[in-house]
Protein backbone atom coordinates (compact mmCIF):
# COMPACT_ATOMS: atom_id res chain seq x y z
CA UNK A 1 0.00 0.00 0.00
CA UNK A 2 2.94 2.06 0.71
CA UNK A 3 4.29 1.36 -2.75
CA UNK A 4 1.23 2.41 -3.97
CA UNK A 5 0.82 5.34 -2.27
CA UNK A 6 4.45 6.85 -2.93
CA UNK A 7 3.93 5.96 -6.78
CA UNK A 8 0.82 7.57 -7.08
CA UNK A 9 1.82 11.20 -5.32
CA UNK A 10 5.03 11.08 -6.84
CA UNK A 11 4.21 10.52 -10.28
CA UNK A 12 0.50 12.33 -10.10
CA UNK A 13 1.96 15.91 -10.99
CA UNK A 14 4.03 14.24 -13.65
CA UNK A 15 1.73 11.97 -15.52
CA UNK A 16 -0.84 15.14 -15.10
CA UNK A 17 1.59 16.89 -17.07
CA UNK A 18 2.38 14.50 -19.26
CA UNK A 19 -0.92 13.17 -20.34
CA UNK A 20 -1.70 16.95 -21.20
CA UNK A 21 1.05 17.07 -23.47
CA UNK A 22 0.04 13.77 -25.14
CA UNK A 23 -3.11 14.95 -25.69
CA UNK A 24 -2.39 17.73 -27.44
CA UNK A 25 0.82 16.42 -29.41
CA UNK A 26 -1.36 13.22 -30.68
CA UNK A 27 -4.68 14.69 -30.49
CA UNK A 28 -5.93 12.02 -27.72
CA UNK A 29 -8.89 12.16 -25.93
CA UNK A 30 -9.10 10.92 -22.56
CA UNK A 31 -12.21 7.92 -22.18
CA UNK A 32 -14.06 7.69 -19.13
CA UNK A 33 -13.08 4.33 -17.44
CA UNK A 34 -13.54 0.72 -19.00
CA UNK A 35 -14.19 2.31 -22.41
CA UNK A 36 -12.47 0.78 -24.98
CA UNK A 37 -9.40 2.67 -26.40
CA UNK A 38 -7.02 3.37 -29.51
CA UNK A 39 -3.99 1.47 -28.41
CA UNK A 40 -2.43 0.85 -31.50
CA UNK A 41 1.36 1.98 -29.64
CA UNK A 42 3.20 -0.58 -28.35
CA UNK A 43 1.29 -4.07 -28.10
CA UNK A 44 2.33 -6.68 -26.70
CA UNK A 45 0.28 -10.47 -27.47
CA UNK A 46 0.69 -13.12 -25.04
CA UNK A 47 -1.06 -16.58 -26.37
CA UNK A 48 -0.36 -19.48 -24.36
CA UNK A 49 -0.63 -22.96 -26.05
CA UNK A 50 -2.76 -25.61 -24.48
CA UNK A 51 -1.93 -29.10 -24.74
CA UNK A 52 -5.71 -29.67 -23.44
CA UNK A 53 -8.34 -30.82 -26.07
CA UNK A 54 -10.36 -29.49 -23.44
CA UNK A 55 -9.05 -26.09 -23.13
CA UNK A 56 -8.61 -25.49 -26.88
CA UNK A 57 -12.06 -26.52 -28.17
CA UNK A 58 -14.80 -24.27 -27.97
CA UNK A 59 -16.96 -24.47 -24.98
CA UNK A 60 -20.75 -23.16 -26.59
CA UNK A 61 -22.98 -25.52 -28.21
CA UNK A 62 -24.53 -23.73 -31.24
CA UNK A 63 -22.85 -23.29 -34.43
CA UNK A 64 -22.61 -20.36 -36.25
CA UNK A 65 -21.48 -16.77 -35.26
CA UNK A 66 -22.61 -15.27 -31.72
CA UNK A 67 -25.44 -13.02 -31.88
CA UNK A 68 -24.85 -10.08 -30.38
CA UNK A 69 -26.99 -10.87 -27.09
CA UNK A 70 -24.38 -13.91 -26.96
CA UNK A 71 -21.34 -11.69 -27.52
CA UNK A 72 -22.48 -9.53 -24.78
CA UNK A 73 -22.93 -12.28 -22.25
CA UNK A 74 -19.65 -13.81 -23.17
CA UNK A 75 -18.30 -10.09 -22.44
CA UNK A 76 -19.73 -10.38 -19.07
CA UNK A 77 -18.75 -13.50 -18.29
CA UNK A 78 -14.90 -12.18 -18.70
CA UNK A 79 -15.27 -9.13 -16.70
CA UNK A 80 -16.88 -10.93 -14.37
CA UNK A 81 -13.62 -12.85 -13.84
CA UNK A 82 -11.64 -10.21 -14.52
CA UNK A 83 -13.01 -8.54 -11.34
CA UNK A 84 -11.88 -11.13 -9.20
CA UNK A 85 -8.05 -10.74 -10.42
CA UNK A 86 -5.90 -8.67 -7.94
CA UNK A 87 -2.71 -6.98 -8.43
CA UNK A 88 -1.29 -8.42 -5.27
CA UNK A 89 0.28 -4.80 -4.24
CA UNK A 90 -2.98 -2.97 -4.79
CA UNK A 91 -6.60 -4.10 -2.79
CA UNK A 92 -8.49 -3.73 -5.59
CA UNK A 93 -9.41 -5.62 -8.46
CA UNK A 94 -7.46 -5.11 -11.89
CA UNK A 95 -11.41 -4.18 -13.96
CA UNK A 96 -11.73 -1.48 -11.20
CA UNK A 97 -8.37 -0.46 -11.15
CA UNK A 98 -8.53 0.41 -14.93
CA UNK A 99 -5.67 -1.79 -15.95
CA UNK A 100 -8.05 -3.27 -18.10
CA UNK A 101 -8.75 -1.15 -21.81
CA UNK A 102 -10.95 -2.77 -23.86
CA UNK A 103 -12.53 -6.51 -24.23
CA UNK A 104 -14.08 -7.49 -27.43
CA UNK A 105 -15.85 -10.60 -28.39
CA UNK A 106 -16.24 -11.71 -31.73
CA UNK A 107 -18.91 -14.04 -33.93
CA UNK A 108 -16.65 -17.35 -32.65
CA UNK A 109 -16.77 -16.08 -29.07
CA UNK A 110 -12.91 -15.57 -29.33
CA UNK A 111 -12.25 -12.70 -26.55
CA UNK A 112 -9.79 -9.95 -27.42
CA UNK A 113 -8.71 -8.05 -24.14
CA UNK A 114 -6.67 -4.95 -24.10
CA UNK A 115 -4.81 -3.99 -20.90
CA UNK A 116 -2.20 -2.30 -19.09
CA UNK A 117 0.14 -2.07 -16.09
CA UNK A 118 0.27 0.56 -13.37
CA UNK A 119 4.14 1.07 -14.83
CA UNK A 120 6.28 -1.31 -17.22
CA UNK A 121 8.88 -1.98 -13.96
CA UNK A 122 5.74 -3.84 -12.19
CA UNK A 123 6.47 -6.85 -10.72
CA UNK A 124 3.91 -8.91 -12.02
CA UNK A 125 4.46 -8.00 -15.92
CA UNK A 126 5.38 -11.57 -16.81
CA UNK A 127 2.86 -13.10 -15.21
CA UNK A 128 -0.63 -10.85 -14.46
CA UNK A 129 -1.05 -11.29 -18.87
CA UNK A 130 -1.23 -15.02 -18.56
CA UNK A 131 -3.07 -15.51 -15.65
CA UNK A 132 -6.01 -12.95 -17.04
CA UNK A 133 -5.65 -15.10 -20.71
CA UNK A 134 -5.87 -18.41 -18.48
CA UNK A 135 -8.70 -17.41 -16.33
CA UNK A 136 -10.96 -16.18 -18.95
CA UNK A 137 -10.95 -19.14 -21.01
CA UNK A 138 -12.46 -20.98 -18.59
CA UNK A 139 -15.20 -18.93 -18.81
CA UNK A 140 -17.99 -20.35 -20.13
CA UNK A 141 -18.91 -19.80 -23.63
CA UNK A 142 -15.32 -18.61 -24.14
CA UNK A 143 -13.54 -19.86 -27.61
CA UNK A 144 -9.91 -18.59 -27.24
CA UNK A 145 -8.44 -15.66 -25.31
CA UNK A 146 -5.58 -12.82 -26.26
CA UNK A 147 -4.41 -10.42 -24.38
CA UNK A 148 -2.83 -7.68 -25.55
CA UNK A 149 -0.53 -5.69 -23.17
CA UNK A 150 0.27 -1.93 -23.97
CA UNK A 151 1.87 0.87 -22.76
CA UNK A 152 -0.02 4.03 -24.38
CA UNK A 153 -2.09 5.45 -22.79
CA UNK A 154 -0.02 4.95 -20.12
CA UNK A 155 -2.03 3.97 -16.56
CA UNK A 156 -2.72 6.99 -13.85
CA UNK A 157 -4.91 7.15 -11.30
CA UNK A 158 -7.88 8.97 -13.34
CA UNK A 159 -8.28 5.31 -14.61
CA UNK A 160 -9.99 3.91 -11.50
CA UNK A 161 -12.95 3.67 -11.01
CA UNK A 162 -14.92 6.11 -8.43
CA UNK A 163 -15.41 2.73 -6.58
CA UNK A 164 -11.74 1.59 -6.18
CA UNK A 165 -10.19 5.36 -5.39
CA UNK A 166 -13.22 4.93 -2.69
CA UNK A 167 -11.52 1.39 -1.88
CA UNK A 168 -8.34 3.22 -1.71
CA UNK A 169 -9.25 6.33 0.15
CA UNK A 170 -8.65 8.66 -2.05
CA UNK A 171 -12.18 10.24 -1.78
Amino acid sequence: MKFLESFLSSSKADKSAENKDDEVENNITPSPVHQDRNTAQETATFSAETTSASSVAPTRSSAGPLSEDERQTVKMRAIDILQEIYDPEIPVNIYELGLIYAVDVDDDANVDITMTLTTPHCPVAETMPGEVEMRVRDAAGVNDVKVNLVWSPPWDMTMMSEAARLEMGFM
